[in-house]
């Protein structure tokens, strides 16, 4: 009677880790799907654009210079007569090859300088963290400007750029929860064992500040996604032969005028489309991660 008293107390749901907890809560939240399938459909796009369209993102055709959208331009032409609908998706690879670039390179300087920040404490964390606040206080298109100077307009230098200050904010978010974890009881025990501080950096203290790492991550991208188009439409990013939706935005914005507001509602439109998509994708990851959603 007794054992048949425990087994009915038993909790019949099956143990679900972290991670599958977070993925079940984010598949619950319609918008962040939204968000993940409209990132995925821009990636795929972005690598598949050029197969589907019949014309390359550099052909000119002066005859065919700012065709509306149609059937055989779908997206319109521009003032040389380069298909949109192809340069869109040219322009799609530049932008989130940036946009991820920019977001790893932050993540891996942040995390490391983060990390050891917060483990090492003390002096050394005060000293870290004072570098850090003297590098916020540096204007970032002074930064840009530098550099364009240095290493010349290009998709290199708009990398090195974004990445210059970017790893800023990274940092600080994994400085504070690691300052929270080191004083765990198993972090304590593997300092009695000797474990070295790199060696519970990389197996204590980073895997339980991953859910919010990857949060970030996903702000990161469409910040870095909005620069380099801002940059871009300054004329201080990417230059031809490449394009990306900066700078198609930047050569239609003149043409409103002329009633060709394809030129510039089409960048415009997926530039907007794209950062609304990692936005609430970010939110949505942060519900999932939030331990206090947890059963």
């Amino acid at each position: 009677m007794k054992k048949e008293g425990l087994n009915s107390e038993e909790i019949v749901r099956p143990r679900l880790s972290f991670w599958q907890e977070a993925w079940i809560r984010l598949r619950k939240n319609k918008l962040a799907m939204a968000g993940l399938i409209i990132i995925l459909l821009m990636m795929v796009m972005a690598i598949l654009g050029s197969v589907i369209s019949p014309y390359n993102y550099s052909d000119q055709s002066l005859i065919n210079s700012n065709q509306p959208p149609s059937g055989e331009h779908w997206f319109g032409t521009d003032e040389l007569g380069r298909d949109v609908f192809s340069r869109i998706w040219y322009g799609a690879r530049i932008s989130l090859f940036i946009g991820v670039t920019a977001a790893l390179i932050d993540f891996g300087i942040g995390v490391v300088y983060g990390g050891f920040s917060g483990y090492l404490g003390g002096r050394a964390d005060n000293i870290m963290m004072r570098i850090v606040d003297i590098l916020y206080g540096v204007p970032y298109l002074l930064v840009v400007i530098l550099l364009m100077v240095v290493m010349g307009p290009g998709l290199l230098t708009i990398i090195v750029a974004l990445s210059a200050t970017g790893w800023l904010g990274m940092a600080r978010i994994v400085r504070g929860q690691v300052l929270q974890l080191k004083n765990s009881e198993y972090v304590l025990a593997a300092r009695i064992m000797g474990a070295k501080a790199g060696y519970i950096i990389r197996r204590h203290l980073l895997p339980n500040t991953l859910s919010i790492i990857i949060v970030q991550i996903t702000f990161t991208v469409p910040t870095a996604i909005f620069a380099e188009a801002f940059l871009s439409f300054l004329g201080l990013g990417v230059q031809a032969p490449l394009a990306s939706w900066g700078v198609m935005a930047n050569d239609g914005l003149p043409t409103i005028l002329s009633g060709h507001w394809w030129r510039l509602f089409f960048p415009a439109f997926f530039i907007s489309i794209t950062m609304l998509a990692f936005n609430v994708l970010g939110d949505g990851l942060q519900d999932a991660f939030d331990p206090k959603q947890r059963r």
